[in-house]
C-alpha cells in the first residue's frame, strides 16, 4: 500500500465541508472590502523566498521544500504566499501604476516542518494582500476585514498589534537593542544566527530562557518616529471606535523580515495552547527588495487548518442537507433521473439507481445525512407521484411530480 507522506493530508467529507465553508466565508468578505481573486504558482525560483522571507527565517533556514530542477534551476514550493503575489505585481509592472491592487488568494504552501495538531507540512492558507496604499486606515480595514471573517465562523479571537518602525527610525533601534543584545549571553543557537542577520527576530524567540534575557530589552515603541508614532496612535484609535478590543505587545515581530510598521497576530485558545490563526501587517519595504519600484504593500495570513479544527470542536450533530431519490423497481429509474435533472437546478440530489426495499432505501438516505426522502413505488408510479419523507422532522406524503418543486 502507498500511503501519503507524513504531513500530507487528504481532505474529504467533514473536513472538505469545514475548508469550503472558510474559503467561501474569506471570499465573500474579501469581495465586500473590494479585493478580487489572483492564483500565483505553487513553485517558484529559491530566490525568491531568501529575498523576501529573510535568511533571518526559521522557513529558509531550515523548513523550505528545496531543489534543482531538470533546468538546473534552484526553485522551492512556496512556504508563504505574500512573495509570489508581490512577485506578480512587479512582473506584470502594476508597480509602476498608480492604481491600487487589492488580491485575494487561498491554496497550499509547503514547510517542512514537524506535524503537530493545526499545523502540516503541506498546509492551506487564505491571505489578502494590497498594494499602492500608503494610509494606516487600509491597515485597520484589514484588520477589521479579519474580524469580520471571525465573526462570521463564531471564532473567538485576541488581537494583538505592534508597530515595527519605519527605514527612518529602525536603524536607531537595532542599534540599541544590538546593544543590549551584546551585554547578554546564553542565548539559543538561532538566536545567535539571528543577530548577525536581523537581531529585532530574536525578540520573536520561542524559548523560555531567550525570553527571561529579554526581559529589560529595549522597546520598539520607544524609538518610533512622529510619522510611526501618529499612525500607530491612528490605527488604535480606529479599532476602539470599532469595538475591537485588541492589546500592544512591543515585542511582536512576526516570523517574516519583510514587515514594517503595522504588526498583527490573531490568536486563539480553542485548539488547547494559545496559537496564531492568522496575521499580518505593512511591507512597504518589501516591493523595492524584489526589483519593483518603491511602494507601498500591506496584507495578511490565515492558517485555514487552524480554523478548521476550531470549527470542528464547536460542531454539534450534523445537519441534513440534500434529496435521497430512489425507486422499488428498477423500470422507474428511467423517469426518476428525469426528475432528478431538473431538481438539481436548485437542489442537490442524490438518485439511488439500484431498486431496493423502501427499509433499506430509508437506511442509506440516513448514512449520507439526507434531508429529503423520495420513492417512487408501483402505486407512486401509476399516480404521477412519489412517498415524501422529511428525515428531520418525520413528515411524510405523497406528492404529485407536478406539485413536487413547491413541495421542497
Amino acid at each position: 500500500m502507498i500511503n501519503a507522506l507524513k504531513g500530507m493530508k487528504d481532505l474529504l467529507d467533514k473536513e472538505a465541508k469545514r475548508y469550503e465553508k472558510v474559503i467561501k466565508t474569506c471570499e465573500e468578505v474579501a469581495k465586500n472590502y473590494g479585493f478580487t481573486f489572483i492564483n500565483v504558482p505553487h513553485l517558484e525560483q529559491s530566490a525568491l523566498f531568501k529575498r523576501s522571507v529573510g535568511e533571518s527565517s526559521d522557513i529558509v533556514g531550515k523548513e523550505m521544500y528545496e531543489f534543482i530542477d531538470k533546468g538546473e534551476n534552484q526553485v522551492c514550493m512556496r512556504p508563504e504566499g505574500t512573495a509570489g503575489v508581490v512577485r506578480a505585481y512587479i512582473e506584470k509592472k502594476l508597480d509602476k501604476s498608480n492604481t491600487p491592487k487589492r488580491w485575494f488568494y487561498h491554496g497550499s504552501m509547503f514547510r517542512y516542518e514537524r506535524p503537530q495538531k493545526g499545523r502540516l507540512r503541506e498546509f492551506h492558507q487564505f491571505g489578502v494582500e494590497s498594494f499602492g496604499n500608503a494610509s494606516v486606515y487600509e491597515d485597520a480595514s484589514i484588520i477589521l476585514m479579519l474580524v469580520e471573517i471571525f465573526t462570521r465562523l463564531e471564532i473567538k479571537f485576541k488581537l494583538v498589534i505592534n508597530s515595527l518602525g519605519c527605514i527612518e527610525c529602525m536603524p536607531k533601534y537595532h542599534e540599541n537593542l544590538v546593544k543590549f543584545l551584546d551585554a547578554q549571553s546564553g542565548f539559543c543557537e538561532d538566536c545567535l544566527r539571528r543577530k548577525g542577520l536581523n537581531p529585532i527576530r530574536i525578540l520573536d524567540c520561542k524559548n523560555e530562557h531567550c525570553q527571561n534575557l529579554l526581559q529589560n530589552a529595549p522597546l520598539l515603541e520607544q524609538n518610533l518616529c512622529p510619522s510611526c508614532q501618529k499612525d500607530f496612535e491612528i490605527l488604535q484609535s480606529i479599532l476602539k471606535e470599532n469595538e475591537v478590543e485588541f492589546e500592544v505587545d512591543s515585542k511582536l515581530v512576526r516570523g517574516l523580515d519583510y514587515y514594517s510598521k503595522t504588526a498583527f497576530e490573531f490568536i486563539s485558545d480553542e485548539i488547547g495552547a494559545k496559537a496564531a490563526i492568522a496575521g499580518g501587517g505593512r511591507y512597504d519595504r518589501l516591493i523595492e527588495y524584489l526589483g519593483g519600484k518603491s511602494g507601498f504593500g500591506v496584507g495578511f495570513a490565515m492558517g485555514i487548518e487552524r480554523i478548521m479544527a476550531i470549527l470542528e470542536q464547536k460542531e454539534e450533530c450534523d445537519k441534513r442537507e440534500g434529496i435521497y431519490l430512489c425507486a422499488l423497481d428498477e423500470t422507474y429509474i428511467d423517469r426518476l433521473l428525469k426528475i432528478a435533472t431538473s431538481l438539481r437546478k436548485k437542489h442537490k440530489v442524490i438518485l439511488n439507481y439500484e431498486a431496493k426495499k423502501l427499509a433499506k432505501h430509508l437506511e442509506n438516505a440516513d448514512k449520507i445525512g439526507a434531508e429529503i426522502f423520495l420513492c417512487m413505488g408501483e402505486n407512486e408510479a401509476q399516480s404521477q407521484s412519489l412517498f415524501y419523507k422529511n428525515l428531520e422532522n418525520k413528515n411524510e406524503k405523497i406528492i404529485k411530480i407536478s406539485d413536487l418543486e413547491q413541495n421542497l
